[in-house]
């Protein structure tokens, strides 16, 4: 197949709208069920290779959540906790494979961001992947291949109409990429640029111990950085990406929402959220809109009268400001990560309030000496990996 006509493009008034290859050559992708969109392919050729990278780099298996073309959540498949299942709604005795923990890990990033994904796997779905995703609204799956119960699984999701997209692993784009914007062409060469830890070998930081769960993890930041629009920084903890604040004007406001979002995933792991005692039956994006709700400044909008009896078994009490504030600085072992360089020691004095003790970022700003001098002062580690990410 060398094109594939799509619906519409990234509005219904965007007519005609396809996928094809300039060169004339075959696509490297099969739709074997639904029918995919603009915004979809997107999400899955951008998430698709962000997972490959991430699997080359780490030899582990990855998965990410993408949505408008950012991924909510990276992951690496790294076996989940009982607290880990708990809050991610995840059968106890439920039996994981690698890559299914991959993605229920991409995905608990920030489920509400992840709500009607697209997911992308580096391994054939399988079908604990596929049990786990069809419990969960998403609107499609790019994936290197897949077993039969796994592609039976999914194509019973959204009344047979879920978008199951396979990829040739094999597959290699041009040297040189080019993108149409108002009717004028652009060109740059593909960014083939390749991120491991030859990257973190200028520790700028008076300390300069770099555990290698922390090396992993600033790899999972960078590459998930690289797949980011931007300006973009990332969150990352035990190989997952916890908080992805994308597209933002100012490096600090994308430091603030990314640490915000990284808050937000370790207060669903304290006891008074993993304590919420849900009415049966709830729906699982209801219970995430009513667990972000309760974590809000909004939390009245949840616990009205009459509101709460609809979520919860009993009126669970506010979780204060002071309460969250207080477990949120129990955090530690959290690494971030920047596309492009930090402009000012703010950005480390906040990433700080979120349990960062490692970054990876460019270097390079007039005022990096202020920078290091902030992470000296809290003991951080800090490279300056001489490359930017920016990704539009």
């Amino acid at each position: 197949m060398t094109e594939l006509e799509l619906k519409y493009g990234c509005n219904p008034n965007q007519k005609p709208a396809r996928i094809y290859r300039k060169d004339g050559g075959e696509l490297p992708v099969q739709v074997l069920n639904g029918r995919p969109g603009y915004i979809n392919f997107l999400d899955a050729l951008n998430a698709w290779q962000l997972v490959r990278e991430l699997k080359e780099a780490t030899g582990l298996p990855a998965a990410a959540s993408f949505k408008h073309v950012s991924p909510a959540g990276a992951a690496v498949g790294l076996p989940l906790s009982e607290t880990d299942r708990a809050m991610y709604f995840v059968d106890p005795d439920a039996p994981l494979s690698p890559i299914a923990c991959a993605y229920i890990r991409a995905r608990g990033a920030d489920r509400l961001c992840s709500y009607g994904d697209w997911a992308a796997l580096s391994e054939v779905c399988d079908a604990a992947t596929a049990a786990y995703l069809k419990s969960e609204v998403s609107d499609g799956i790019i994936a290197p291949g897949y077993t039969q119960e796994a592609l039976d699984i999914l194509r019973s999701k959204k009344k047979g109409g879920y978008n199951v997209v396979r990829i040739d692993p094999d597959y290699e784009p041009a040297p040189l990429e080019t993108k149409d914007v108002f009717g004028i062409s652009f060109e740059q060469g593909h960014n083939t640029v390749k991120i491991d830890e030859s990257l973190l070998t200028n520790l700028v930081s008076a300390n300069k111990v770099l555990p290698e769960s922390a090396k992993r993890d600033m790899i999972v930041a960078l590459i998930t950085l690289k797949y980011t629009q931007s300006n973009s920084v990332c969150y990352v903890k035990d190989g997952q990406a916890i908080g992805v604040g994308a597209g933002q004007q100012s490096r600090i406001h994308c430091t603030r929402l990314a640490g915000t979002k990284a808050d937000n995933w370790y207060l669903r792991q304290s006891p008074q959220v993993l304590g919420l005692r849900f009415v049966d039956g709830i729906r699982r994006p209801d219970r995430d809109n009513a667990i972000d709700v309760y974590l809000s400044d909004e939390y009245e909008d949840v616990l009205a009268e009459g509101v709460w009896q609809t979520v919860f078994k009993e009126k669970p009490p506010v979780f204060s400001a002071e309460a969250k504030k207080a477990w949120i600085a129990t955090q530690s072992g959290v690494t971030v990560g920047s596309d492009a360089f930090f402009p000012f020691g703010d950005n480390v004095e906040r990433a700080r309030r979120s349990g960062v003790q490692y970054i990876a970022e460019p270097g390079g700003s007039i005022r990096d000496d202020n920078v290091i001098e902030v992470a000296d002062k809290y003991g951080m580690v800090l490279a300056f990996t001489g490359l930017r990410l920016f990704h539009h």
